[in-house]
């Protein structure tokens, strides 16, 4: 059951990554609206530049391997061997991917943003697809325990990343979003093959579910792509205009829309891992011993009441005067 489901996100995750290339790329009236959305940045840029450009710098070569690093040593002190090498796979399969399929697509120059027509192809976003992966990869390797507070923490990591490249200028919101899909089809390659390679051993305790945090991840995630398709049919309407003819009300509209697009993919991605990750990575049993049980009662035998002895009295010892006891003088 775990193992379908893992099949049906990563069919998902596929499926809604061809939609986004081929309206966003591929069409005239999908790169207008990226566009617009794009040049929506402007407004308020400023006051934002220092917090995008250490978001943004934070993230490189040198600091992914460090932290995939850190994600594996982290699965490893779990004795947990074949996570560590599941979550470098996930890091690495969907950061190569991305850079793959940017090369392979081509995006036709339709006359809608001059100025960056030269560029080519930037979908998917490479600082999207590394801050992403990694963490969701950290909620794999944490502990129960604080799975949850790493699937908020891993959620606001990520949607500030895309959300950075747009305020940037680097991404429009389609790159981040479909680098985002790129990482939770691969979440789910990996976990179904966690799935398959449990051991007997192992079992799942209802306990490390987390169903609050993930109903409000979830929740929020629909909210927020709810509030990007509102977004996008305002611009739809005025996206035969110039951007540059557009009200600052219009164009901040399509740019919050592209960043609630953003941050909802990314709540969207992680409530799902969250969802089963309890069953893709179960409690660890020793081998050879049952697995335990869900709720373990221990009886002890109530105990007997103290019995106290008492020593046995020695019978009185009677002395009559014998032969050898004193005699009387006259």
């Amino acid at each position: 059951m775990v193992a379908g489901w893992q099949l049906i996100v990563g069919a998902g995750c596929a499926a809604a990554f061809v939609v986004l290339a081929r309206f966003f790329v591929l069409t005239e009236h999908g790169q207008k609206l990226d566009t617009v959305a794009l040049t929506g940045n402007s407004i308020g840029q400023a006051r934002i530049d220092e917090l995008v450009d250490t978001v943004l710098n934070a993230m490189s070569l040198v600091s992914l391997a460090i932290a995939t690093a850190v994600l594996a040593f982290i699965a490893l002190i779990r004795r947990r061997r074949g996570l560590a090498l599941m979550v470098l796979l996930l890091v690495a399969g969907a950061n190569a991917t991305t850079q793959l399929v940017k090369e392979v697509i081509d995006r036709p120059n339709l006359g809608v943003d001059i100025e960056r027509a030269a560029a080519g192809n930037s979908l998917p976003s490479g600082h999207t697809t590394i801050a992403a992966s990694v963490a969701v990869a950290l909620v794999l390797v944490l502990p129960p325990r604080t799975r949850a507070v790493g699937a908020f923490l891993a959620t606001g990591y990520a949607a500030l990343a895309g959300v950075a490249t747009l305020s940037a200028g680097w991404h429009r919101p389609s790159d981040a979003m479909a680098a985002l899909l790129v990482v939770g089809g691969w979440t789910a390659a990996v976990s179904f093959v966690l799935v398959l390679v449990q051991r007997r051993e192992d079992f799942v305790h209802s306990g490390d579910a987390h169903p609050v945090a993930t109903v409000v991840l979830v929740l929020a995630g629909v909210a927020l792509l709810g509030a990007a398709a509102i977004a996008v049919a305002l611009t739809d309407q005025v996206r035969d205009l110039d951007p540059e003819e557009l009200s600052r009300r219009r164009l901040f509209a399509a740019y919050a829309g592209g960043a609630a697009g953003i941050a909802g993919t990314a709540a969207l991605l992680v409530g799902l891992l969250l969802l089963t990750v309890h069953r893709v990575v179960p409690q660890r049993g020793v081998r050879g011993a049952p697995p335990a049980p869900e709720d373990l009662t221990v009886r002890l035998p109530d105990p007997e009441p103290p019995t106290v002895r008492l020593p046995t009295p020695e019978p009185p010892t009677v002395r009559l005067p014998g032969a050898d006891g004193p005699r009387a003088t006259g």
